[in-house]
């Protein structure tokens, strides 16, 4: 419902309205007039009492902590008045100094405050509803956003003439201190305001923040910084970030207000006529329902998690949309003009739907947003959270939302997702260390602003929070790598960036180095698609030319060695290599497909809502809460096999045709599960089990293989205990890293990022082809004759934390440790239908939905103990 005071509303956009006017009391004042005259000017008074609204309790607790001079966290419900809360202190403080005379000096001052977001049109939507109080107040307040769409006439201004306020990104951060006169532009800086903190901080931008920041406060000591969020599960941790750090213990925090209440959101999981499938992404089952809860509500978001998916939404909806409704497409592959199109078509009420990544679950309001549509699980409950909020963006008012499961492990994961939404629980990731690659980029940014003396830089760096533990010695190897390249590179001038003056100071080599630097700063490097080319097979390798056969991305090649093979376009194809931007292929038809794929989608499971599902299965008192087939489905799996216990891991074997089949039923997350396929199948190598491939999702995973795996385990040949043992980490990892072309391609992101490899020059930009040669030449060399180099530890901590999640993977083998249950089976369990499919879907490739549907019947009548699997249909 909306709000009641909406007809007595001056004449506003929907956004500029709710944006911040959401974010005062409404209906009955919880705030004194006496209280309120305390703490704000007269002005702000009459604005909000023209209006018949208070401000909220947390907004004036915030603006005396501000006024008081100390930083602060402020954790509040999505639709709270967490952006008029951030910026009531600068908007107070802005109107005591009052504006200075044309000419003074007072004109020449540098920015009063910085917004820093993570999206582009975060800032854009701000500025726009910023306007609105500031203009009904009646404040002499100049307003300016500074992203990588402002001109660059713009920005030149900008120096010249600074804003009072400017709202930007922090690659926009990095850039304004990259300069000589960073100094005079930040020199009266107040107040740094950090909007959806717990998205900026888990990443390598998060990172180089942290290290501007640091600058900020050696460039002002007196800055205050202001934190926004809705989703925190670890708030200490961000209480530290947001200030600095000085080794003491304990260690430097914020002040923190946590807001309590607001209206619980109104979510329910998609019931739909039609049976849920046992695998897949795409939830095409249940477009009819979607769409006709569209054509119920003013205006839904649909939420996907990649890019893949929304087009293939989008695509579905049409195919339904026989009344026509205006339904719009927006995600980071489009051209910037089609997303501005799309929010502006958004933002004046004439879309009926929306398709969107995550490009649109932060912070944006969209006025009359009355329903988020979540296709698939949302793999975390924060995610969750925040999507959702763009539902009725009020505090009190409730968000909607549908769930709808792609597969039947998805509906428990949904069920755990509502639950822990209900509950309250955060499961945003804990802070990492700072990334290496970033504090190479940060100390020549450093040194392109002015000469700079090594122990004064690193004083500053460790004061930043993710980079508190940094040791000397670090610091000091990333100093030379920007000054030479590191050892095995100090021969060639173009690695040599910075040089020491005669008073011991490092200063940038030369003004090309600087203007370098500025095109090519920043953490985001895009992952390119390579294009698949079918070469002829011969003794001394695979000759070069021959059909291409599309393109694929690059994350699924990076883990392959030599000799796996995968179906692409249809057809089983032998991995040869890659050579500069193509994978080579040789045919292998006739043969199994080794790695099939990978289910599921961008996200992995968190952790939390891992644990959940695990105890949801473990209770079969908290079926009833399922859809029958679902709960159908695990009394089934009781009858014929067994139920995974939350506390050990459950392995299934049985055997289907002249194969033998190992399902683990872990509940980790896809990126630890083709962690695991990847080194468990070179155990079950060398014990003689003769693998053919393995397939991972979220909840299973499945390795094939010609030995009979039952009998192995039974006979002591195939030692389950031993088989997932933790030290497979060791030796096993670092010798499959060394035969896949993951780490090569992990160290060029990492060597864009340091500055080792230039993408833009002046007047040019390398392709990915030229990055990649250059890349790799580079690699070989350093893994050859300098393995400790900054770049490849860079490399390697990138690995272990994102692509591998190793620390996810031992933990599990720790816990599991002497806890594993096997059982064995004649047939396939219920169970391990879903992923089974995951391996049939990739043997139709380019076929029908229909032959699917089929092999899914087959499955399922197997798992039910009707019929034998034709042999010439089995995954």
């Amino acid at each position: 419902m909306r709000s009641p005071l909406r007809k007595t509303r001056p004449a506003l956009s929907a956004a500029a309205s709710h944006a911040y006017f959401r974010g005062v009391d409404q209906t009955s004042p919880s705030i004194s007039a006496a209280r309120s005259a305390s703490y704000l000017p007269e002005p702000f008074l009459r604005w909000f009492a023209g209006r018949g609204w208070s401000p909220r309790a947390h907004q004036l607790d915030l603006l005396t902590k501000a006024q008081s001079g100390k930083s602060s966290l402020l954790i509040a419900p999505t639709g709270a008045g967490k952006t008029l809360a951030g910026f009531l202190p600068s908007l107070v403080d802005l109107h005591e100094r009052g504006k200075p005379e044309p000419g003074s000096a007072e004109t020449l001052k540098g920015i009063h405050t910085l917004y820093i977001s993570p999206l582009k049109a975060l800032a854009t939507d701000i500025e726009r509803n910023l306007k609105t109080p500031v203009e009904g107040i009646g404040l002499s307040v100049d307003i300016q956003t500074r992203t990588g769409d402002t001109p660059a006439s713009k920005r030149t201004r900008q120096k010249s003439q600074p804003p009072d306020i400017l709202l930007t990104t922090p690659e926009q951060l990095a850039l304004m201190l990259s300069h000589a006169d960073s100094e005079r532009f930040f020199g009266d800086l107040r107040y740094v305001v950090l909007d959806e903190l717990h998205s900026l901080v888990t990443s390598k931008r998060g990172h180089l923040l942290a290290l501007g920041l640091a600058r900020l406060r050696r460039i002002n000591p007196g800055l205050q910084s202001i934190g926004l969020s809705a989703t925190v599960a670890w708030p200490d941790d961000l209480r530290q970030w947001l200030v600095g750090q000085d080794g003491s213990d304990p260690a430097p925090m914020s002040e923190i207000i946590d807001v309590e209440g607001g209206a619980k959101p109104n979510i329910h999981i998609l019931q739909s006529d039609d049976r849920v499938p046992w695998a897949g992404h795409s939830a095409k089952y249940a477009i009819p329902e979607v769409m006709e809860a569209i054509k119920r509500h003013r205006t839904t978001i649909l939420f996907v998690n990649t890019r893949s998916q929304a087009e293939s939404l989008f695509s579905e909806l049409w195919k339904h949309n026989d009344d026509s409704l205006p339904i719009a497409l927006h995600h980071g592959s489009l051209d910037v003009g089609q997303r501005r199109r799309v929010e502006a078509a958004m933002q004046a009420g004439s879309l009926k739907a929306i398709v969107a990544t995550s490009t649109l679950d932060l912070g944006l309001d969209w006025g009359d947003v009355d329903l988020v549509v979540h296709i698939g699980a949302p793999k975390g409950a924060s995610r969750l959270a925040q999507r959702i909020g763009r539902s009725n963006h009020r505090m009190d008012e409730p968000s909607e939302a549908i769930l709808v499961p792609a597969n039947r492990f998805e509906v428990m994961e949904c069920e755990a997702a509502l639950e822990a939404n209900y509950l309250g629980h955060q499961d945003t990731p804990p802070l990492t260390d700072g990334a290496l690659d970033v504090l190479c980029q940060h100390i020549l940014g450093m040194a392109c602003a002015e000469p700079f003396d090594a122990a004064a830089l690193y004083e500053e760096i460790v004061s930043a929070a993710p980079y508190e533990t940094l040791a000397w010695e670090t610091f000091e190897q990333a100093v030379d790598f920007v000054a030479t390249g590191g050892y095995a590179l100090r021969a060639y001038d173009r690695y040599a960036k910075i040089r020491r003056t005669e008073e011991g100071l490092w200063r940038v080599a030369n003004p090309r180095t600087a203007q370098q630097y500025r095109m090519n700063i920043g953490t985001i490097v895009e992952a390119p698609l390579l294009t698949i080319r079918l070469v002829r097979a011969r003794k001394r390798g695979p000759m070069r030319g021959g059909l291409v056969l599309g393109k694929i991305e690059e994350a699924f090649l990076e883990s392959l060695t030599s000799g796996d093979t995968f179906i692409f376009a249809g057809r089983t194809v032998r991995f040869e290599g890659i050579i500069e931007q193509e994978c080579l292929v040789t045919d292998a038809e006739g043969e199994d497909a080794r790695i099939p794929a990978y289910g599921g989608s961008k996200f992995p499971l968190t952790t939390y809502l891992a644990e959940v599902v695990r105890a949801m299965l473990a209770d079969p008192q908290r079926w009833s809460a399922l859809p029958d087939q679902v709960a159908d489905w695990l009394r089934l799996q009781e009858e014929k096999s067994v139920i995974p216990p939350p506390d050990r891991l459950l392995i299934e074997t049985f055997p289907r045709g002249n194969r033998h089949y190992l399902v683990a039923y872990a509940f980790e997350g896809r990126l630890a599960h083709q962690t695991l396929g990847m080194l468990l199948t070179r155990r079950m190598e060398r014990a003689g089990a003769r693998p053919l491939g393995f397939v991972a999702t979220d909840y299973t995973l499945c390795i094939w293989a010609h030995g009979d795996l039952t009998a192995m385990i039974a006979d002591g040949s195939l030692d389950l205990d031993a088989l997932f043992d933790q030290d497979m980490l060791g030796d096993d990892l670092e010798a499959w890293l060394d035969e896949s072309f993951m780490l090569k391609r992990t160290f060029r992101n990492c060597a864009l990022i340091a500055g080792l490899i230039e993408k833009r020059h002046p007047g040019q930009e390398k392709s990915g082809r030229q990055v990649t040669v250059s890349t790799d030449l580079i690699y070989d060399v350093l893994r050859t004759h300098e393995p400790d180099h900054i770049v490849l530890k860079a490399t390697r901590q990138d690995a272990a934390s994102g692509l591998l999640d190793v620390r996810r993977v031992s933990e599990m083998l720790s816990r599991i440790a002497g806890r594993i249950m096997h059982k064995p089976l004649e047939h396939i369990s219920p169970l391990a239908v879903p992923i089974m499919m995951e391996i049939g879907r990739e043997r139709v490739v380019g076929g029908t939905d229909i032959l699917l549907s089929e092999l899914a019947e087959e499955l399922e009548m197997e798992a039910f103990g009707i019929g034998q699997a034709p042999e010439e249909r089995r995954p």
